[in-house]
């Protein structure tokens, strides 16, 4: 996305509003959380999702790195799926 910079007030609440355009660039609607991490001196924040987003990669890169395709886990999950059903029925 690169650097996009804006200033915002904190409130007397402590809390801050964020403009539009900063929702708009982040996808994110009221009502949607956000991770608020401290870097150094900076403060990062980052819609959880993302955080959902990069565990999906990590998946999907162990998936890649360890050689099976998802077909392969689907059928090995059918397989599974139905010994269990013989076993408690």
């Amino acid at each position: 996305m690169g650097r996009f910079t804006v200033n915002v007030r904190l409130g007397a609440r402590r809390q801050i509003t964020l403009p539009r355009k900063v929702c708009e660039k982040l996808r994110v609607l009221p009502g949607d959380t956000l991770e608020v991490a401290i870097e150094d001196s900076a403060l990062v924040l980052k819609p959880n999702r993302a955080r959902a987003l990069n565990a999906l990669r990590e998946i999907q890169e162990a998936f890649r790195r360890s050689g099976i395709t998802e077909e392969e886990l689907l059928e090995d999950s059918r397989k599974i799926r139905k010994e269990l059903i013989k076993e408690r029925y």
